[in-house]
């Protein structure tokens, strides 16, 4: 029996619902960790740089896992793969917490940051083959608004946790959302049958495709602007905005809501033009950058760019994710999985040159002047893109995401 279109669009609903509860595991371990990095090297008697590379473990398992578990995957069918994957995160977080030692916690950090961005990956490309192609960026936006209620609700609840009972738990807290969602996508996602034409080699294609590296360097390059400027929120805040220390929590939880409402209209600015949404949003972000160095020393102004800033950068995900979909149609896992290597490249690029500057004496509002270059270098770069795609316009090839609707019952 066929489904009615409203029963079809909630079985939709809570398939997204499900995989974006794996983006706020995913998205709660990632930068709880932060907030619990003193409590952490108090205990393993470890320096602060030290336990920074415990942070650093996670981004390069990502930037690693990504391509490798995508590619691997090809031939698995993508509910099947997502679980997979989330049970690994899920056993890589309990271990951390049973790590005796920091080389074990290394290990165990680079485990759990494997299956990221391949989650990721595969979600999107599951939830857009869920509705009509008129609204793939957002049900894309919907799976990453897990990431972004991570940084309001879980990012504040695991760093409260681990002060509370010890810096541990927080892992214990991130594995048990990860069984959660593993539950939850057992019993919500379709089964989607494997592409007859899968294989690691067509997955491997997508590294062919000129558009899918610049899409990668729209992403690494645009988006170091917003790290450069997050990575230092908080001395900045303090510094010179005046702000007390004790208002940190609340500053940060100001730029997760930018990240949910810029999350939200950024999957509809996509649904309505992909390259077009790319194209404003780094311009919208260069000036947002600029206004912040400016802004940032008057506390009004800090609130308001500090949302701002949080907003502009989510926005840029769901367009990006939607345009690698795009560019690799026979390899979308793989291209979807790169973009959170990007984006975790971007973090990297974007912590290093703020340090740089603010190193060399130029202050703590210097950081968002790079960011705002950044922005314009990733605008020059997609500019360039969507030049190359008007100078050679090819037929669109069926897309992968809409080859398997939500099966009748």
């Amino acid at each position: 029996m066929s489904l009615t279109p409203a029963l079809q669009a909630r079985r939709a609903s809570l398939a997204i619902f499900a995989l974006a509860a794996g983006g706020f595991a995913i998205g709660t371990t990632e930068f709880a960790i932060m907030g619990l990095l003193q409590e952490m090297v108090l205990d393993l008697g470890i320096s602060v740089p030290a336990g920074g590379h415990v942070i650093s473990a996670y981004a390069v398992g990502v930037v690693v896992g990504a391509p490798i578990l995508a590619a691997l995957g090809a031939r698995i069918p993508r509910k099947t793969l997502a679980l997979g994957l989330m049970v690994l995160f899920s056993v890589g977080n309990l271990s951390s917490f049973f790590a005796p030692d920091y080389n074990w916690l290394l290990a165990t950090r680079f485990l759990s940051g494997l299956p990221h961005g391949a989650f990721f990956g595969v979600a999107a490309v599951i939830a857009a083959s869920l509705v009509a192609p008129t609204r793939r960026a957002r049900a894309i936006s919907m799976v990453m608004l897990g990431l972004s209620i991570a940084n309001v609700v879980g990012v504040p609840f695991a760093t409260w946790l681990g002060q509370q009972a010890g810096w541990r738990w927080m892992f214990v807290m991130v594995s048990a959302i990860g069984v959660l969602t593993v539950a939850l996508v057992a019993r919500y996602v379709p089964h989607q049958a494997t592409h007859p034409e899968a294989s690691i080699r067509r997955e491997l294609s997508a590294l062919r495709r000129i558009q899918v590296w610049l899409a990668l360097l729209v992403g690494t390059v645009g988006f170091g602007g917003f790290f450069a400027v997050y990575a230092y929120i908080s001395p900045t805040m303090t510094n010179v905005a005046g702000f007390d220390a004790s208002l940190l929590p609340l500053i940060v939880g100001l730029y997760g809501l930018g990240q949910v409402a810029g999350n939200i209209i950024g999957g509809r600015l996509a649904d309505r033009s992909v390259m077009g949404s790319i194209y404003g949003i780094l311009l919208g972000t260069a000036v947002i950058l600029a206004a912040y160095a400016w802004l940032v020393q008057y506390k009004t102004g800090a609130l308001a760019l500090v949302f701002l800033v949080g907003a502009i950068g989510s926005m840029l995900v769901p367009p990006l994710q939607t345009r690698l979909l795009d560019a690799a149609p026979g390899a979308q896992s793989l291209a979807s999985s790169l973009n959170h290597s990007a984006l975790n490249m971007a973090n990297a690029l974007g912590a290093l040159l703020g340090g740089l500057v603010i190193a060399w004496g130029w202050g703590y509002r210097s950081p968002a002047v790079v960011g705002a270059v950044l922005a314009l270098l990733g605008l020059g770069i997609a500019l360039l893109s969507g030049w190359l795609d008007r100078k050679s316009p090819q037929a669109p090839a069926p897309s992968a995401a809409h080859a398997h609707p939500v099966p009748s019952k």
